[in-house]
């Protein structure tokens, strides 16, 4: 299963990344920081007002409370790795899980000693 969860996909985040931004904020009501602004923008006062307005709410929440800075954090976060480095990673996982499981079940639990004697 966590290997499901953790599994990235070709464009994007892994499902279980995309459930821990969306649980943490489900209304989409956490703002997020906004990108920097273009540099054909900068001559534009009205449009460096509102980015601004819009970084100085951002931080205003972030700075609010730890719980609030957790949950931006999170809704923010993305995979640690690269799509084929984690899916790498994620395959050997599952390998040696296998493989731990397979050498854990075949060894017999009360086999005879070799003289006969139990």
């Amino acid at each position: 299963m966590l290997i499901i969860l953790g599994w990235p996909s070709d464009q994007g985040r892994s499902l279980g990344t995309k459930a821990a931004n969306w649980l943490v904020d489900p209304t989409n009501s956490l703002l997020t920081l906004p990108d920097p602004l273009p540099i054909g923008l900068d001559d534009n006062g009205d449009a460096v007002a509102e980015h601004d307005a819009l970084e100085n709410e951002y931080y205003r929440q972030y700075a609010s409370s730890s719980l609030t800075r957790l949950r931006m954090r999170v809704k923010a976060a993305a995979d640690p790795f690269e799509p084929s480095t984690e899916r790498q990673l994620l395959a050997g996982v599952a390998i040696l899980g296998a493989l731990a499981v397979w050498r854990l079940n075949g060894k017999p639990k009360d086999s005879p000693s070799p003289s006969g004697r139990g």
